[in-house]
């Protein structure tokens, strides 16, 4: 049981940071990140078909990643 929880947790962690990689950055650049991106609308924009899958699906395993996780303590 241990041995397929760690399996598990190796699995979900990787479909996560997958799910975290293929998402659209908001902002290009580190001008982004610090606050001197130029444009006036702040970096907001709602994500539509595919960005809001991978960001539902990005969700769901990290959430599945600390239950894992959680689990693989107590066995």
């Amino acid at each position: 049981m241990k041995t397929a929880l760690a399996v598990a947790q190796d699995a979900v962690g990787i479909l996560a940071i997958l799910g975290i990689l293929l998402q659209t950055p908001k902002a290009t650049g580190l001008g982004g990140t610090i606050g001197g991106g130029g444009d006036a609308g702040g970096g907001y924009r709602r994500r539509r078909g595919l960005e809001a899958g991978l960001l539902r699906f990005s969700a769901a395993m990290i959430v599945l990643f600390v239950v894992v996780s959680i689990l693989s303590t107590y066995v």
